[in-house]
């Protein structure tokens, strides 16, 4: 039951906020590491990470004075003048991932964006497109965000209806199927990209078969199409490597990075390429007022330093095999339980229900009141996403909750 004091914070927060989201009813007040307490002091395993905006931990103290001692300095220039951090930030970035340029922003949606009007402009200018009729194939099942652009090739019909008319220039095929890039490759010389998640996270942690990544990249060396890899949400850890492409020893022609490069503390994002592929991009032709502020970038910089200094891509590579293998062990008892999937600390289970049914739902709610907090996603399915700072004994208790909760249903 809710308390007065949290009844009337949800209704102030609905009635003064966008209903745009539908929150579990929990009302928090603090975080640390992987455990966020509500206004009542009641304390949780968060298991969604902020969709994986906190891979290092709530209130990560070694980021965050390297937060505040950059806010006491500066926070923003704009792009109008060169800053001191900028730089730095950016040279240590493109070199960790294997990249020579670095295009910043602030939200994954806005990098999405950015990304696309890249692959674009390369189409018409190298690859020699025809002006206005490049394209860029996506995927069913995907989420990039919820811009204009981006909601014309998403496959949620709550995302796109009556938001038209939707942007052209998309063409969309199945997930994890090879043969269906190939014939779209095959057939369309005026395709400048391939967008694709390396594991679809909203889209209820769907992961591909072992090599689809790879032979995708193949494919569109030999078609010569942009690979552009969306690792908003697999990268920086959260699969068991630096970027989920890495699976597959693949280099993505562009990569987009977003969430767990701020840490939590503040909103950046960014796309890396070539020097070749970025020079499309000229004095003009896009910008943002706080992409690429002293602040933001003193924040991915130390963001991506905290990931590889304790090995948190071990972590959760390691970590993610014992939750699993406990999650087997779970779903071997408790027979709402239909499937598993996932990779490194990035999983799911998939219940036996109807894809309409409130039963995902009230897990969630039983799972809250026992003191872990997750959401369902895709109906039928439960996304389990702790912070990668998480340890062996968390996710042994982790699993006690779970195991409790399903035996309800």
């Amino acid at each position: 039951m809710l308390s007065n004091k949290e009844k009337q914070l949800i209704k102030k927060e609905e009635t003064f906020c966008s209903n745009t989201y539908n929150p579990l009813p929990v009302v928090l007040k603090k975080g640390k590491g992987v455990y966020v307490w509500d206004v009542h002091c009641k304390k949780y395993l968060d298991f969604l990470s902020s969709y994986s905006a906190v891979n290092q931990g709530h209130c990560n103290s070694k980021i965050l004075r390297s937060f505040t001692r950059q806010a006491r300095r500066l926070t923003l220039t704009s792009r109008a003048f060169y800053n001191s951090e900028l730089g730095d930030s950016l040279e240590y970035i493109t070199k960790t991932f294997g990249y020579d340029k670095m295009l910043p922003m602030n939200s994954g949606a806005e990098a999405v964006e950015s990304a696309i009007k890249i692959c674009r402009k390369w189409g018409h200018e190298v690859k020699g497109i025809k002006k206005d009729v490049a394209k860029i194939i996506t995927c069913n099942g995907n989420f990039h965000g919820r811009t204009t652009t981006i909601i014309s090739f998403s496959s949620s019909k709550g995302s796109k209806e009556n938001f038209g008319p939707l942007t052209p220039g998309f063409e969309i095929i199945d997930y994890n199927n090879i043969k269906q890039l190939e014939d779209v490759l095959k057939k369309d010389k005026n395709i400048a990209g391939f967008l694709v998640e390396p594991i679809q996270g909203e889209g209820g942690v769907v992961v591909p078969d072992d090599g689809y990544l790879s032979k995708a990249k193949k494919l569109c060396e030999k078609y010569n199409v942009l690979f552009i890899a969306d690792e908003i949400q697999t990268g920086i850890g959260r699969t068991g490597k630096l970027l989920a492409s890495w699976h597959e020893d693949i280099i993505p022609d562009i990569v987009i990075l977003g969430k767990a490069l701020s840490a939590g503390f503040y909103p950046v994002s960014g796309v890396l390429t070539s020097k070749e592929i970025m020079s499309v991009m000229q004095v003009g032709s896009h910008g943002s007022t706080f992409g690429g502020n002293p602040l933001a970038g003193v924040v991915a910089k130390a963001s991506i330093k905290y990931t590889l200094d304790y090995k948190l891509s071990e972590n959760a590579e390691n970590l993610g095999k014992i939750f699993r293998d406990g999650l087997e062990e779970i779903k071997s008892r408790r027979k709402i339980i239909k499937g598993i999937r996932g990779k490194g600390l990035l999983n799911a289970i998939i219940l036996d229900c109807d894809i309409k049914s409130k039963i995902p739902w009230n897990i969630c709610l039983s799972m809250k009141d026992n003191g872990l907090l997750a959401k369902p996603t895709q109906g039928n399915k439960i996304r389990f996403a702790p912070p990668l700072v998480i340890n062996k004994r968390q996710i042994k208790k982790a699993l006690k909750i779970i195991d409790l909760s399903l035996s309800e249903f």
